[in-house]
C-alpha cells in the first residue's frame, strides 16, 4: 500500500506549489514510484511540473455513459481509459480529476476518482494528493486512512487560524490521519516572534505538529510568470533546499 500524504490549505496558500516540491523531493531523492493526483477541479499541478494533459478523469466518466464498446464491458473499459488518462513521467505519473459534468454537486466525480485511486495506488510507494481547499474532498475521495495530512498556511495569524480549523474537520469527516502537519509558506525572514509564537500556541492547541517555515521565493514567481515548470529550479536554489529538509523530517 502506498504512502499516502494529502495537502490541503485555503486557496492562495502555495499549496499546489508545495505538491509540486513535494513530488519533485520524491522522484529526486528514490523514492518512487509516486502517483500524483490533482483532485482540484481547477487544476493546475501539470502546470507546474511541465506535464500535459489530454484526459481527465471526469472525462473518462462521461465516456462511460456513452462510448462503451458493445463488444466491451464496462468495467474493462473503465480501467483501460484510466490507464489511458494517467500522464506518466519519469518517476511519477499524475492523475487528474478535472470538472463533473454540468453544473452541480461534484461527488459524482470524486466517487469516480475514488475507484480509480483503489485500482492504481497499490503499484506505488507514495500517493501525493493535491486536495481542493477544504477537507470535505478527501471524504468524498473515501480518503478515510491518510498517513501524512500537510495542512499548508501563509504567513498570517488568519491564515494559520484557517489552517487549524481545516486540520480540525478531521475528526467529524471520520477520517484517519497518522501525522498531521503545519507548514507556513511565504515567510519573511527572519520571521516576527509573535507570529511565531502563534503558530506554536495553535499547533500546541489543535494537535498539529509544526513542520517550519518556506520564505518567499522570487525565483518560483518568476518560473510562474514564464509558465515554467518548477524541476527548472536549480538544485542549490534556499527555498528547494529548506523544502527538502522538512519533507525529509515529515517522511522519517
Amino acid at each position: 500500500m502506498a504512502v499516502r500524504i494529502a495537502l490541503a490549505g485555503k486557496g492562495g496558500t502555495g499549496k499546489t506549489t508545495t505538491a509540486a516540491l513535494l513530488i519533485r523531493y520524491l522522484v529526486e531523492t528514490g523514492k518512487g514510484p509516486v502517483l500524483a493526483v490533482d483532485a482540484d477541479p481547477n487544476a493546475n499541478l501539470n502546470e507546474l511540473l511541465g506535464l500535459t494533459v489530454e484526459t481527465t478523469l471526469g472525462e473518462v466518466k462521461n465516456e462511460l455513459r456513452t462510448s462503451v464498446p458493445e463488444s466491451m464491458a464496462r468495467g474493462d473499459f473503465m480501467e483501460m481509459r484510466v490507464h489511458e488518462a494517467l500522464v506518466e513521467a519519469e518517476g511519477y505519473d499524475l492523475l487528474v480529476m478535472g470538472q463533473p459534468e454540468g453544473p452541480g454537486c461534484y461527488c459524482a466525480a470524486h466517487s469516480f476518482l475514488s475507484q480509480a485511486l483503489q485500482r492504481l495506488e497499490k503499484s506505488y510507494r507514495y500517493l501525493v494528493v493535491d486536495n481542493e481547499a477544504g477537507m470535505e474532498h478527501l471524504s468524498r475521495l473515501n480518503m478515510v486512512e491518510i498517513d501524512h495530512l500537510l495542512v499548508v498556511s501563509d504567513a498570517s495569524s488568519r491564515g494559520v487560524l484557517t489552517a487549524a480549523r481545516i486540520a480540525a474537520l478531521v475528526k467529524p469527516l471520520q477520517l484517519q490521519v497518522g501525522h498531521k502537519w503545519l507548514l507556513v509558506n511565504r515567510a519573511p525572514d527572519p520571521v516576527p516572534e509573535a507570529l511565531d509564537r502563534y503558530v506554536r500556541e495553535t499547533c500546541a492547541k489543535e494537535g498539529l505538529t509544526f513542520l517550519g517555515y518556506l520564505p518567499e521565493s522570487p525565483e518560483i514567481f518568476e518560473l510562474e510568470v514564464e509558465q515554467k515548470p518548477l524541476w527548472e529550479l536549480p538544485e542549490e536554489d534556499r527555498l528547494l533546499r529548506k523544502a527538502y529538509r522538512l519533507f525529509e523530517e515529515m517522511l522519517k
